[in-house]
């Protein structure tokens, strides 16, 4: 009876921490709008330090300091996207360009 109520209650336990960690990013704005990733990412930035420190002290560890990381969410959202939909734009062009220069290419060889 236990062997098959083990994989049941595993996958309940799965399910529960994914489904709390996707309320938790979305409750924050983590998946809202960039301004407010921008305001969430503060608001980590202000809070992680200090909770590192005092567990640190707690455990009597010591870790080296973190490098600063100057990145704006706001700068760099959906770029992929923005560079991905600018070479669809111009592939139309960039392969009339190709087809002729292989057809020149093509002439120069035969003459």
């Amino acid at each position: 009876m236990a062997a098959k109520i083990l994989p049941v209650v595993k996958l309940a336990t799965k399910v529960t921490i994914a489904g709390g960690a996707i309320y938790v990013a979305y409750d924050s704005g983590l998946l809202g709008s960039s301004e407010e990733g921008s305001v969430v990412l503060g608001k980590a930035k202000a809070a992680i330090p200090p909770a590192v420190d005092e567990w640190m002290k707690y455990f009597g560890l010591e870790l080296p300091t973190p490098p600063k990381i100057d990145f704006s969410p706001l700068q760099a959202w959906n770029s992929g996207v923005q560079k991905s939909i600018h070479a669809l734009s111009v592939a139309p062009t960039r392969a009339g360009e190709y087809t002729s220069q292989g057809l020149q290419y093509v002439k120069d060889l035969t003459k």
